[in-house]
């Protein structure tokens, strides 16, 4: 509600204060009196009688020939406003008859039960309504953009540029209160749980490695970087070693990467660490954290056990490490089987030590019509599979397939046999390199789930993935990189392998999945300075590099470090899931479009030359600041400089000369900057000349201001510190 405030006259000037000012202080006076009693959307039958103020958006308005229905909207709902003239101050219903739509009011006056006629049982206040007696308009609305119906179709790019008013709709603040009651209940459990919430740094040293950082260049240090944190991952291990125990936050985070539906290039997440752990502790830590979270914000009870699948059986049998677990339609591997057949695809494939693996889509042989064949196996090229092979059995046995004639009859049947094949089923194939045909089968068994229905947004499955590698290949840089970051403690029995077979290396990570979405990951860190260094020996990182990047971690473990491990879920990403949206924009109050851009501020923007110029971005490199240097300029504290001249300086002297000091120091590096190659010495830079100044005697100085700097003085002398005997 709007504030206004109102200086009370004097006497002198309420003497001269004619009739006509005195009538419109008492209008001000009232206005002041109103003060929201209720919100629009709160008003019930149980209250009819009283009197009250509501607040909030004029959302619709019906003019009935001096009965007017204004439909009054704030954040709990709806209210409606009858605006008669009988009842109504004649400036007031002149008011309600211009007011524009989305305008803001404050309007007073009895709540009373609706007419039969007008009752709206799709209203929490569709019994009642309320009768003005008083309206104020507190903001006169403009004529809107784009229409503010709830079923008005808008794009998205049109609501995102006028966010402001999108947030009024009722979906979207329905979305932020629900996000805030997650945020909630993950801190209340935290807290009940012994935790401490830290906040760490967001201007940090970036160390690259994993998704690409945003830079912030620094102004003190000129052509050196901060980095945006990707998350609080290395202050919360340094939080491990200074013995806090276990520490959360509700922490935003930044990723220059891609965006998709389910990724913003900033974010928020629940992040949190624990000092001697195991895997297993964490694990069951998280199970009673997120049933906990759903039990307070759904109301409802998960009544299973979280599932928990290693990552190699994850992508064997769903094709990828977050598996929707609400349908089964379980991959097959039928490798050894396509190696005996003759199928030219299939024997090639085995034999170069590739996967041919199926999915058999129960009963939807009758389902499938050749359209929905050819999309499915339009799906498959688009995720780099080279085709689609596939075994329709129609519920009479007749089987359509090109793969039959390739097969004996027995090996024909051990085939069907592997893959639970019945009349009815279809079953589809993919042949390929690993990870495509994981790839695309994982993209293929979503496709199908959709298509039947399967995967119902009320149907929440959790489930943990475990046991990561802790490298995986890089194409781009040719060399193994952390899957996860590179603190991940790996398997103490796999440690061996670190520098003669990376591939094999299990790490302690660990995701939670909610429905095919990973809504965080975790893992058991490295707390031996030993393993640490043979970690980053594996990624190829020299010790220089390692200590560039990681020194202050480095030392840091020499020091006693417990063992500890963590783990961090997206908030919005939970949110998204709990709410069955289809993007995070759906419940983040200002996101960012598909190129990271915000479409209502214009962000990413230009700035002037000037603030470019003040940050000397010339040098931006490691490598050209070691060929190029710069010097540190000296500080030096201007206390100290007063204590060397036995000088006693106000706080005000203190800046200025401080000040002036440094303009000093900057002057002395301008003139070191300056090439005198070709220049020749001279003993005076200008020409010189005598100059005669007529010598006036000035007006002595007070005794004591030229004794108010001596440290000690004794009558009219100063005392001098003894210097020999």
């Amino acid at each position: 509600m709007r504030r206004e405030f109102f200086l009370l006259p004097n006497a002198n000037e309420m003497q001269r204060s004619s009739a006509t000012e005195s009538g419109n202080s008492m209008k001000l006076a009232r206005r002041m009196t109103m003060k929201r009693t209720h919100y629009c959307g709160a008003i019930r039958k149980e209250h009819m009688g009283q009197t009250a103020t509501l607040c909030g958006w004029v959302q619709n308005r019906r003019d009935m020939g001096g009965v007017i229905f204004l439909d009054v909207k704030d954040r709990e709902g709806v209210a409606q406003v009858v605006c008669n003239m009988q009842f109504l101050p004649p400036e007031d219903f002149h008011h309600a008859e211009t007011l524009h739509m989305q305008s803001v009011i404050q309007v007073e006056g009895e709540i009373r039960h609706r007419d039969e006629e007008t009752y709206n049982p799709r209203l929490a206040t569709g019994e009642v309504e309320l009768l003005a007696k008083r309206l104020v308009v507190l903001s006169e609305a403009q004529p809107l953009p784009y229409s503010m119906d709830e079923d008005a179709k808008v794009r998205e790019e049109l609501r995102l540029k006028y966010r402001y008013l999108d947030l009024r709709r009722p979906q979207l603040q329905k979305a932020l209160r629900f996000r805030h009651q997650v945020q909630m209940a993950a801190e209340k459990y935290l807290n009940g749980d012994g935790f401490t919430c830290i906040e760490t740094p967001m201007l940090c040293k970036s160390t690259p490695e994993g998704a690409r950082d945003y830079l912030v260049p620094s102004r003190v240090h000129p052509g050196k970087f901060y980095a945006l944190p990707q998350s609080p991952q290395i202050f919360k291990q340094m939080l491990m070693v200074g013995g806090m125990d276990k520490y959360y936050q509700v922490a935003r985070c930044f990723r220059d990467e891609d965006l998709r539906a389910d990724r913003q290039p900033e974010f928020t997440q629940v992040d949190m660490e624990m000092s001697f752990v195991e895997q297993e502790d964490i694990l069951q830590h998280l199970e009673r954290l997120f049933k906990s979270i759903f039990r307070d914000v759904m109301g409802r009870e998960i009544g299973y056990d979280f599932p928990r699948l290693t990552w190699q059986e994850s992508m064997d049998r769903y094709g990828c490490d977050k598996p929707d677990l609400r349908f089964g339609m379980e991959i097959r591997d039928v490798t050894d089987l396509a190696a005996e057949c003759s199928f030219s695809v299939f024997r090639r494939v085995a034999d170069e030590g590739g996967k041919v693996r199926a999915l058999n889509c129960k009963g939807c042989a009758e389902k499938f019509t050749r359209t929905t064949i050819e999309t499915l196996t339009d799906h498959a090229l688009g995720y780099g599979a080279k085709g689609m092979a596939w075994i329709l059995i129609h519920d009479s046995g007749e089987v359509n397939s090109i793969l039959q004639k390739y097969f004996t009859k027995a090996q024909w049947q051990t085939l069907l046999t592997a893959l639970d094949a019945q009349n009815g089923d279809f079953i589809l194939f993919c042949a390929d390199k690993f990870q495509t045909v994981c790839r695309t089968l994982c993209g293929l068994r979503l496709e199908v789930g959709d298509m039947l229905g399967l995967r119902d947004k009320q149907d929440y499955r959790f489930c943990f993935v475990t046991d990561f590698p802790e490298f995986e290949w890089s194409e781009e840089e040719q060399r193994y990189m952390a899957m996860h970051h590179p603190f991940t403690m790996p398997y103490e029995e796999d440690l061996p392998y670190l520098m003669t077979d990376p591939a094999r290396v299990r790490s302690q990570a660990y995701d939670v999945v909610l429905n095919g979405i990973e809504l965080g990951s975790g893992s058991i860190r490295i707390h031996r300075p030993d393993v640490q260094a043979l970690m980053f020996r594996a990624l190829g990182f020299t010790e220089e590099t390692a200590r560039a990047r990681f020194g202050f971690m480095i030392d840091a473990f020499k020091y006693g470090t417990p063992p500890h491990g963590g783990f961090a879920f997206g908030l919005d990403r939970l949110v998204m899931q709990l709410l069955g949206a289809d993007s995070l924009r759906d419940v983040i109050a200002f996101p960012k479009v598909r190129d990271a851009s915000d479409l209502m501020t214009s962000a990413p923007d230009f700035v002037d030359a000037e603030q470019l110029e003040v940050l000397q971005l010339g040098v931006s490199t490691a490598a050209e600041a070691e060929k190029h240097p710069q010097k540190k300029r000296p500080t030096m504290a201007i206390k100290t400089v007063a204590e060397l001249a036995k000088l006693s300086l106000t706080a005000e002297e203190e800046v200025t000369m401080g000040e002036e000091l440094n303009t000093i120091l900057g002057f002395a590096e301008a003139l070191q900057e300056v090439d005198t190659t070709d220049v020749p010495q001279t003993a005076h830079v200008i020409p010189t000349e005598n100059v005669l100044r007529e010598d006036i005697p000035a007006a002595p100085f007070d005794r004591d201001l030229l004794l108010s700097n001596a440290p000690t003085h004794t009558e009219d002398c100063v005392n001098v510190p003894q210097t020999f005997d």
